[in-house]
């Protein structure tokens, strides 16, 4: 396979922004990669986007311009980004193109996400009887994994203030104040044990990557972040996964579980190579669990990381340096896409106040999405400038 590069990258900051739309804001997005790189939208040879509340990706070419470059839409709920860069980075493997573009954006209303049981295959009486509402789900799930392993409402809090703190640094993020620990913990309840605090909110922005070969990532000089490994996995037999909330055998097995294990094979790394991790954390738990399921502790050793700051910036391994879906809300078609981003800002030592010490080499980014979709990333930091 041919080698693939991230050699620009575009953001629209994330949360509100009246009066421009979330395509407004996938184009904006756009427009700064290209200006990164110093490239035209006109030689992008292909590209791959998705959103899941604001229209159709390909349609923003009406705002970048209609070239007749192939556009695909791309749809995989949470998972949506990080598939549309999974779909690019096959298309330059592949060696059938040399330069092209992954982007994602999203304006949700506000209030919960309110999804339809038939959209994902289900009866009306699954929705009728409240499983629909993920925030009660994740809750179900962190209650029955925190009393099996060990872990403590004191962990779930020291995520919320971590995520809180680290967006603080981020010019990209929505939440950018810390929250002590006791306002979180003391915060109304939403779905026991998380409380208002321990939840991402929907939101709005927009992300755009731009890809090369890497012939063209040397003639194009500057940027160039190797994508070590892309992966999506699905749900396999036996998971437990938000929309199918039910156990089969263990309960052990995971699209996560999946998707880690082949991109760690791909890259040809381990978990104690990465420097710095982007890990799905649509509420608390989701960061605790993650980061067992990715491989990089035991289940139950959580409460000891998160206790010692292992997971911090100045960390052994820090996790979510931008605040996470926590602190930058999460439109869907964007966020996986912005643990890339985040990495790239990273691995190229342009991270700002939130720079992790040391410039690693190596950073690995985890998107989870329903009925039970994973994609995970390996970048390498830039060989050439």
């Amino acid at each position: 396979m041919t080698p693939v590069y991230i050699v620009a990258a575009g953001i629209h900051p994330f949360g509100r922004t009246e009066g421009r739309s979330g395509l407004q804001q996938g184009a904006f997005a756009v427009r700064q990669a290209l200006a990164d790189a110093g490239l035209r939208w006109a030689d992008m040879q292909f590209a791959y986007g998705g959103s899941d509340a604001a229209g159709n990706a390909d349609t923003m070419v009406s705002e970048l311009g209609t070239t007749g470059l192939p556009f695909i839409n791309v749809a995989n709920g949470c998972a949506t980004g990080g598939s549309a860069l999974f779909g690019a980075w096959s298309a330059i493997a592949s060696g059938q193109f040399d330069l092209g573009l992954a982007v994602g954006f999203d304006k949700h209303p506000r209030g919960a996400f309110d999804p339809q049981p038939r959209d994902w295959g289900l009866p009306d009486w699954y929705g009728e009887t409240g499983l629909m509402l993920t925030t009660q789900f994740f809750a179900m799930k962190i209650r029955r994994y925190m009393h099996r392993f060990g872990i403590s409402e004191r962990s779930l809090v020291r995520v919320a203030e971590k995520a809180f703190r680290n967006g603080a640094l981020a010019d990209h993020a929505w939440r950018r104040a810390p929250v002590d620990a006791a306002t979180i913990a003391s915060a109304p309840m939403v779905s026991d044990p998380f409380t208002k605090y321990m939840f991402c909110s929907p939101a709005e922005g927009g992300v755009a990557l731009v890809l090369a070969s890497e012939k063209r990532a040397r003639e194009l000089g500057g940027l160039a972040v190797r994508l070590r490994a892309a992966v999506v996995r699905s749900r396999p037999a036996g998971s437990f996964e938000v929309f199918a909330p039910m156990i089969e055998g263990t309960g052990e097995a995971s699209a996560t579980r999946l998707a880690s294990a082949a991109a760690f094979e791909m890259a040809g790394v381990g978990p104690e190579d990465i420097g710095v991790a982007q890990l799905q954390d649509t509420e608390c738990g989701a960061e605790i669990m993650h980061m067992s399921e990715n491989g990089f502790c035991a289940d139950g050793a959580q409460e000891a990381w998160l206790a010692e700051g292992r997971t911090e910036i100045h960390g052994i391994l820090p996790v979510n340096t931008d605040g996470g879906c926590l602190a930058c809300g999460e439109p869907i078609g964007a966020s996986g896409l912005r643990q890339v981003y985040e990495n790239v800002m990273q691995l190229s030592g342009r991270a700002g106040a939130r720079q992790v010490p040391g410039r690693p080499r190596l950073g690995y980014t985890h998107v989870y999405g329903a009925p039970g979709v994973s994609g995970v990333t390996i970048l390498e930091a830039p060989s050439w400038t």
